[in-house]
């Protein structure tokens, strides 16, 4: 046993403080993999959630497992040893179940790399009935999993309160016919996607549909969660070694009521659904004899009907209170006035289109003078700093949307320097901006992604504009790294052998060129309304209301309404 590596792993456990300790005692072994550094895998609610509903069903023993840091990742490949668990550094290889989360679709790029460090065939048709069954959940699958279906046995495509338990009962239960019973009884599972089972059909390079054998329903069927019928997520494991260290992160609701054109939130998850208030406050009490702070998250936290008097009684209790965003347009005063008493000296708020037309285009339902009575609401309580995201590439967008975006930056720096000079206090605007990325399951799903030199050039023209002017600075994501997560986000089975060729070293461009895949056509291209789309296999919403509000974005992006 590498000493370096179990060292690493017994610091990490040292640190953690879990709030429902479970036994390591069951006859089905599975190792819950996150994609990504501990780090980040640990500052997941949903990771968290599904840890909490595989380690404390009978009969199953959870450990955890996590992509190597850089030094570990070096020390495994110098050392020879394969990838190992968190909690008792087992290979990989020596679990029954590998069970995958994760929310982001760039994670797909790790998925093989951690099958290779693990010693385990990265393809599922490769494996045998010795090597454990790969499973994998989570936001970025319920979106598109088709990049990496060929990587995995069986895809979770619900939400795991409802997933998990009929999942680990099938997984326990004995089968005839091997492996291949196991997934046809999976399969047989709501929310359950075996890929084995769906075989693309392709004409003329374009995807014209799946062929389903052994019973598999097409498309996949899921049932969106009662919330009220289970506990709301909440932390599990505490520890310092993460992104909110010092926080209890609780989950109020799921979903979005919203419905902006350019968001997969608004459409995976059925109905936005909120946790009963009393449900809430009993976790929130139990966090709070551990962490002094609590992070409220969802999709749309300030949506949440009785988010005044929730952090306002967290307050009260002496704590602190945490959100990522607030909505515009529901800047709740207790909410607002308790977050300053928790000490925020930044808040963000999400215009995302830059003028009245883009906004109109995403159906954001947000006017300039909302936008601006908010930043009011906040700089009146001396909240000078402010953190304004746009998205650029829009479908439509022009420079002279741009140049209103200019311009509101402008007008809400000016409030601010008023502001602060009455009170002798500087304050700063922090302009984040972001690429238009289309998603699937959005009325945006056929729009193509703006091309890289058009977005450069976008780029440039911000930096002119808002360089001259003091307090303001701008962050814009890499537009190469956002190129990527479009391409994992519209491609179907064909890019598994790109990210196992990326997996194995190459970078993106030498894949591609290896795999004669045009990533361009992938992520460019705008989609024909009666084309098949590869997500369409676990089909989650209804196509014709999605096209409908395509075409209503586009109607008003030409002025027509």
């Amino acid at each position: 046993m590498n000493t370096t590596l179990k060292n690493r792993n017994r610091a990490l456990l040292q640190a953690e403080t879990h709030l429902h300790p479970h036994g390591r005692v069951g006859q089905l072994s599975v190792c819950l993999v996150s994609p990504s550094r501990y780090k980040t895998g640990m500052s997941s609610l949903g990771f968290q959630t599904v840890y909490a509903l595989l380690a404390g069903s009978t009969g199953i023993r959870c450990e955890r497992g996590f992509l190597p840091d850089r030094e570990m990742l070096d020390e495994h490949r110098r050392s020879g040893t394969p990838l190992l668990s968190l909690e008792t550094s087992t290979p990989l290889a020596d679990f029954d179940v590998i069970a995958f989360s994760t929310s982001f679709e760039p994670d797909y790029l790790n998925i093989p790399l951690i099958l290779n460090l693990a010693r385990i065939p990265i393809y599922s048709i490769a494996r045998s009935q010795s090597d454990p069954l790969i499973i994998a959940g989570g936001a970025a699958f319920f979106i598109n999993p088709e990049p990496v279906a060929d990587f995995i046995d069986a895809i979770c495509v619900g939400e795991g309160e409802d997933v998990i338990p009929d999942m680990v009962s099938t997984l326990l239960s004995p089968v005839d016919n091997g492996r291949r019973g196991l997934l046809q009884a999976l399969a047989a599972l709501s929310g359950i996607y075996v890929p084995a089972f769906y075989q693309p059909r392709y004409r003329s390079g374009l995807l014209v549909g799946y062929d389903a054998g052994d019973g598999a329903s097409l498309p996949v069927t899921r049932v969106p969660v009662c919330l009220e019928q289970h506990e709301p997520s909440a932390s599990q494991i505490l520890t310092e070694n993460t992104e909110f260290g010092d926080m209890f992160l609780v989950e109020v609701s799921r979903g979005c009521p919203r419905g902006c054109r350019f968001c997969s939130s608004g459409f995976i998850y059925g109905a936005f659904r909120q946790q009963p208030f009393d449900h809430l406050i009993a976790l929130i009490d139990q966090g709070l004899v551990h962490r002094n702070k609590v992070g409220l998250v969802g999709a749309a936290v300030s949506d949440y009907a009785g988010i005044g008097r929730l952090c306002r009684y967290i307050v009260d209790k002496g704590a602190k209170v945490s959100v990522s965003s607030l909505r515009v347009d529901r800047i709740d005063a207790d909410m607002l006035d308790a977050l300053i008493v928790s000490g925020h000296k930044t808040i963000s708020l999400a215009p995302e289109g830059g003028s009245q037309r883009m906004r109109d285009v995403i159906h954001k339902n947000l006017t300039e003078e909302q936008i601006l009575d908010a930043c009011e609401m906040l700089i009146s309580r001396d909240i000078l700093n402010l953190k304004l995201y746009f998205i650029i590439g829009l479908p439509g967008e022009t420079d002279a949307d741009l140049d209103e975006m200019v311009r509101l930056v402008e007008t809400v720096r000016e409030r601010v320097i008023e502001r602060g000079r009455a009170n002798k206090r500087l304050g700063e605007i922090s302009v984040s901006v972001n690429p238009f990325i289309p998603k699937p399951f959005t009325p945006f799903q056929w729009c193509g992604m703006e091309q890289l030199p058009s977005l450069e050039r976008k780029v440039k023209l911000l930096e002119s504009r808002l360089r001259r002017l003091s307090n303001v600075k701008l962050k814009v994501e890499s537009l190469r790294e956002s190129y990527l997560q479009a391409l994992l986000s519209r491609g179907d089975r064909r890019l598994s052998a790109l990210l196992a060729e990326m997996a194995a070293g190459a970078n993106l461009k030498k894949a591609a060129r290896s795999c004669k895949i045009d990533t361009d056509w992938y992520v460019q291209r705008t989609i024909a309304a009666e084309e098949f789309l590869p997500w369409s296999v676990i089909g989650m919403e209804d196509h014709g209301t999605l096209r409908r509000e395509h075409d209503r974005a586009a109607a008003i992006g030409a002025g027509k309404r």
